[in-house]
């Protein structure tokens, strides 16, 4: 007798909003191609270098606010949903949002990679795409494992056209609509 598989449908967007309100708090959940992926939990150094681009981000823009550990939705027809390590908007451009906010005003998403086995696939290849098909102008990567950052930017057909990778210590130019250039010098001193 052959063994019967069953089909079982891909979760969908609302099931998972389910189960990420039930997760316990010590959990972050994200919705990436389809499939639940679990966000590692921010280490020391990561929380410092988002806490470093929270007061960089206002001092050089005091019209924009860096949010940390913030919900996007993300890819086409926003069926994605990611909690980035930062979303830049406006000054109260959250404001009336749900846990998961419309991309529209998201300026730059901002990914610091963590420790894991699912970095990669996750930091470097699925959230670039999901951000670029959700319209985000700027996604900036900052790279722990080679020291680098990574400017991504011009989205289109669910692909940013263009990327910059730089040292850690090299000003970077965070191009339209964030428009600034990031000295990233004190990166340095969190490297682990």
């Amino acid at each position: 007798m052959t063994p019967r598989t069953e089909h079982r449908p891909h979760m969908t967007v609302e099931e998972f909003e389910e189960l990420e309100r039930h997760a316990p708090e010590t959990v972050w959940l994200e919705f990436i191609n389809g499939k639940v992926v679990v966000k590692p939990m921010a280490d020391g150094n990561h929380r410092e270098m988002i806490a470093w681009l929270q007061r960089v981000c206002m001092q050089h823009r005091p019209d924009l606010w860096l949010h940390a550990e913030s919900g996007l939705k993300t890819e086409r027809h926003r069926k994605g949903r990611a909690r980035a390590d930062g979303v830049l908007v406006r000054v109260g451009g959250l404001k009336g949002q749900g846990e998961w906010s419309e991309s529209e005003g998201a300026l730059m998403a901002v990914e610091i990679t963590s420790y894991d086995s699912d970095t990669n696939q996750r930091d470097r290849v699925e959230k670039p795409d999901g951000y670029a098909a959700a319209g985000i102008p700027v996604y900036l990567l900052v790279d722990r494992d080679d020291a680098s950052v990574v400017v991504f930017n011009q989205p289109e057909n669910g692909r940013y056209r263009h990327a910059e990778k730089l040292p850690f210590g090299a000003t970077v130019k965070l191009p339209d609509p964030v428009n600034f250039a990031l000295d990233t010098e004190p990166l340095k001193e969190f490297a682990d």
